[in-house]
This record gives C-alpha cells, sequence and structure tokens, in this order.
C-alpha cells in the first residue's frame, strides 16, 4: 500500500465504519435540530439571527467574522455544511482541480437528503485525489491552499477535520435520538 493509499484509508475506514452509517436515515427534523437555543444552522434566507448569513440561494449559513467566543452549538446541518464546503470543497479546488469554492456563494442544502448527496461527492473527489498522491506530491507543499506545510500535512488535517466534526456529528445524532429517554430508532 501506498502512503497516499494509507493517508486514503484513514479517513475511508472512519467514514465507513463510523460517520456514514450514523448519517444513513438522517431526517430534515434531525438535521435542523437545535438542541439548545441559540444555535448557528443553516436556514432560510432572511430569517437567521446571526450577524452574518453567508449563501448564494435560498437556504443560507449562520456566520459571524471575527466568530463569537464562546462559538455557538452547531446543528447537523451547519456542520454538515462545515464539512462540504470548509474541510473538503475549498481543499478539493486548491489541490485536486476541482472548482473553485466560495462559501458566500455556495448553494447549501435545504434537505437532509440534498445535503448528504453534497457530502458524499465531495468526499468521493478528496478521496479519489488523496490516492492518486504520489510520494513527491506528499512532500511537497501543495502549489494552491495555505503555504508553509508539505501535501501529507495537509491531508493529515483534513482527516483530523473529518474525524473531529464527524464525532460531533455523531453525538448530536444520539442526542437527537435519545431526546427524553426515546429508544434509538431509525426507519
Amino acid at each position: 500500500m501506498t502512503r497516499s493509499e494509507r493517508l486514503a484509508e484513514q479517513l475511508d475506514w472512519h467514514w465507513h465504519k463510523n460517520l456514514r452509517p450514523q448519517l444513513e436515515g438522517l431526517t430534515d427534523e434531525e438535521y435542523f435540530w437545535e438542541p439548545v437555543r441559540g444555535c448557528w444552522s443553516i436556514r432560510r434566507r432572511g430569517t437567521s439571527a446571526a450577524p452574518i448569513s453567508i449563501g448564494s440561494r435560498e437556504w443560507t449559513m449562520d456566520f459571524a467574522s471575527p466568530a463569537p467566543v464562546p462559538a455557538p452549538v452547531t446543528t447537523i446541518a451547519w456542520r454538515l455544511a462545515h464539512i462540504i464546503v470548509s474541510c473538503l470543497g475549498y481543499r478539493v479546488g486548491w489541490y485536486f482541480g476541482g472548482p473553485d469554492f466560495d462559501a458566500e456563494a455556495f448553494a447549501y442544502a435545504g434537505t437532509a437528503d440534498e445535503a448528504l448527496k453534497q457530502l458524499d461527492e465531495m468526499y468521493g473527489r478528496w478521496n479519489a485525489g488523496v490516492r492518486e498522491l504520489s510520494d513527491a506530491d506528499l512532500d511537497n507543499p501543495p502549489a494552491a491552499g495555505p503555504e508553509g506545510f508539505s501535501m501529507e500535512n495537509r491531508v493529515l488535517h483534513v482527516n483530523r477535520e473529518l474525524i473531529h466534526h464527524g464525532a460531533e456529528i455523531s453525538l448530536l445524532c444520539d442526542l437527537y435520538r435519545r431526546q427524553d429517554g426515546a429508544v434509538p430508532h431509525r426507519i
């Protein structure tokens, strides 16, 4: 197995064993569930109370710059959008010749199914790109994106981000399913 295959497999294992199975059957109610007041989410244009709403169509992402301290709790919808755009989308464009991503111009998903399609597409592009990297590619800084780090460092960073945010999403799914002592069940 090549280095790039090992790096891809590290994330692929987490993807197939943990995160993606947790998202099977995700409902819109769960996708938008706000466990506490003041959550950031994906919202219909014009309905956000966040300082900034970004997005190009009907659905926008709650945002602020600089980010508030402490950061707001975020919904599954917000976390998925963050993975799709910030963790994967930008980097697929920078490193693997995908389309340029702009969080302010992105068409955020208004349903769980749409978000999962976006997630699967972007993850597939990322995983395929990582698998194609040579050892020389991994040793050198990428031509685009943040400077000063090798491509291997960039891949490991994305792996950490997806594992970290995937765990947050999984916890939100678990909490949603167990509200009021309910038995965890998905259709």
